[in-house]
């Protein structure tokens, strides 16, 4: 069931308008909860795409994939007549670490859950490098402090141009006594 809340004022009379709705779940132990499985080792690198599976004994349903610290779902699914779905979490991110678990909604009574069944783990990894990685980092860091030696010198010698072009200037003006300008 769905609940808002709204008030009305007397001076000068209005109503406001409803709140965000939330709905209210019941939690009804008559029910087991369902069955979780994962595809993948429990530790798994950034980027991979990582399957788990929620089995519901064929109660019917929606399937709802829950990560604790989340008070909304992450999935939802709704098994059209089989017990059984697949939440793909799609190349996964160190955020997608964490303790996940599943829960279904009987179709008899949308607003009525079973209890949160059990729970596996999921540990997200940075990818390693590939060998040579750190071979190309410092050929990309020689590379660069080349060029900018580089740069360095080039800026240094229009500097030098520049000065010396204009006591050249000086030295041509003071041997004509002036009369240029």
């Amino acid at each position: 069931m769905k609940y808002w809340c709204q008030y009305r004022v007397l001076e000068p009379p209005g109503v406001s308008e409803k709140s965000v709705p939330i709905e209210l779940v019941v939690t009804d132990h008559r029910y087991s909860p369902p069955n979780i499985s994962i595809s993948h080792e429990k530790i798994v690198e950034v980027g991979t795409n990582v399957t788990i599976q929620c089995c519901n004994q064929g109660y019917g349903g929606i399937i709802f994939l829950h990560k604790d610290g989340h008070s909304a779902p992450v999935q939802h699914q709704d098994p059209r007549g089989g017990g059984t779905v697949t939440f793909i979490l799609v190349a996964v991110t160190p955020a997608d670490s964490g303790t996940y678990r599943c829960c279904y909604h009987p179709k008899a009574s949308l607003f009525v859950s079973t209890p949160l069944g059990d729970s596996i783990t999921l540990e997200v990894t940075p990818s390693p490098a590939p060998p040579g990685a750190e071979l190309v980092s410092r050929g990309n860091l020689v590379v660069a402090v080349v060029r900018g030696c580089a740069a360095a010198i080039i800026f240094g010698l229009g500097i030098f141009f520049v000065i010396d072009a204009r006591s050249l200037w000086i030295w041509r003006d003071e041997s004509l006594g002036g009369e240029g300008i």
